[in-house]
């Protein structure tokens, strides 16, 4: 039988309430800080909350067809029948990816007859799309350029180049870029900034369809500054993620990769197969090195294999298995330069009737810039106030900075879009 005291022990919980309270308060994670909102994702987000049937979502940066459906290609639904069909395993693929696709990739970007190509000097990786060839990349630079361990971006630039050259070791500076008076770009400003830079400075460039402005210098500008790179002995490091996509002919996108490197730079690339070919969630990407003999490239690939392997290991073999099928098959390739140039052809037609429609409304303002940028994004020029005016009054989303996705345009929705911007900018939406 209990003693009085030992009855009276059981009966008290083991912890006293202020001490479990004090307990629960403690957590690993209570001093983190909540982190700025994702701009686009925050365009998403209240797209989704929008129940009006007229919401138009001009935030995202992905493919919809004439109905503003996702759109896969034919040619990679051809594609992922052949490999079904293959019954291939699902081993891991060796730490710098699937060599069929990245010599596929390679001979896209810089042409089969490319010396670094032909004389096997080109070191090059598949990756997580294009932000792993970027974070390949930027890595890599951080460990072993001999020069000052800084990038300059363009501004303004896709917002995920930042991060990504930070979280590297990067310090990242900036270049002038877009001139917000003509909506166009500020080449000489660009020039002025690209001399005024340390010699053997890193320059980043995109390659075609400039992100997020849609506005690429012309070929002729390119070899200038090709000259003032060369001059200053500068890095070029090249981010091409809309080959195909941004004019629907993916020599002249690649024209500023292959001049460079024909003119002897020895740069660095990213690529991305996210927008020319559909593959948005298969994450299919490589990253290149220019080097100056194989002994070199050997050198290099064996420090992408270091920084890799405690990354992701390997990447992923679906989606370059569907990339080297299609490149690999003269029929399919074929059938694909179509596939783009068409998804490239109706964002180029609806940016023609949009600034058809802003001009028959008589809009404030000069709207050429909408049909001379390219790619998938537009730099309207469009102010804060109205970009939430827009939401507010007329349920069309889009970055505050003015910023369309070309792509979420289409018949249905082009005038209404045109009208709302038109009204807006008069100050009557």
């Amino acid at each position: 039988m209990l003693t009085a005291s030992a009855r009276h022990a059981l009966s008290r919980p083991a912890f006293a309430p202020s001490t479990l309270c004090a307990r629960r308060a403690v957590s690993a994670w209570a001093k983190v800080p909540a982190g700025p909102p994702d701009p686009i994702l925050g365009v998403t987000e209240k797209f989704k909350a929008d129940k009006s049937p007229k919401k138009i979502n001009l935030g995202v940066g992905a493919y919809r067809d004439g109905n503003g459906k996702p759109y896969v290609l034919p040619t990679v639904l051809k594609a992922e029948e052949i490999v079904f069909n293959a019954k291939l395993d699902k081993e891991y693929l060796p730490i710098t990816g699937l060599a069929s696709f990245t010599k596929l990739a390679a001979e896209l970007a810089y042409g089969k007859d490319s010396k670094p190509l032909v004389e096997d000097r080109l070191a090059i990786t598949q990756s997580i799309s294009g932000t792993g060839a970027l974070r390949i990349g930027t890595a890599f630079l951080a460990r072993f350029y001999p020069g000052a361990k800084a990038i300059y971006l363009p501004t303004p630039t896709w917002g995920n180049h930042i991060p990504i050259a930070k979280d590297s070791g990067l310090e990242v500076k900036q270049y002038k870029y877009f001139n917000k008076e003509t909506v166009g770009l500020d080449f000489e400003g660009m020039k002025a900034d690209i001399k005024a830079a340390p010699e053997g400075s890193i320059i980043m460039l995109h390659a075609c369809a400039h992100n997020p402005t849609g506005i690429d210098p012309t070929e002729a500008q390119w070899k200038e500054l090709s000259e003032i790179v060369k001059e200053k002995k500068h890095f070029p490091f090249f981010d091409m993620a809309y080959q195909g996509f941004a004019s629907g002919d993916i020599l002249k996108d690649a024209f500023a990769v292959r001049y460079f490197v024909e003119q002897g730079h020895q740069l660095l690339l990213s690529q991305s197969f996210a927008k020319n070919m559909g593959l948005y969630g298969e994450r299919v990407g490589a990253v290149s090195f220019v080097c100056a003999d194989k002994e070199e490239k050997a050198r290099v690939d064996s420090q992408l294999k270091i920084i890799v392997r405690p990354l992701y290991s390997n990447p992923p073999v679906h989606g370059a298995r569907l990339v080297s099928t299609i490149l690999s098959s003269p029929e399919l390739y074929d059938e694909w330069l179509v596939e783009v140039k068409g998804m490239a052809d109706r964002i180029i037609a609806m940016r023609s009737k949009l600034y058809d429609t802003l001009v028959r409304l008589d809009t404030p303002g000069e709207w050429g810039h909408i049909k001379s940028q390219i790619g998938m994004f537009s730099y309207t020029g469009l102010k804060p106030e109205q970009v939430d005016a827009l939401a507010e009054k007329a349920h069309v989303y889009l970055t505050r900075d003015g910023r369309i996705s070309m792509a979420g345009l289409n018949d249905s929705n082009v005038e209404y879009f045109a009208e709302s911007v038109s009204k807006a900018v008069k100050g009557t939406l």
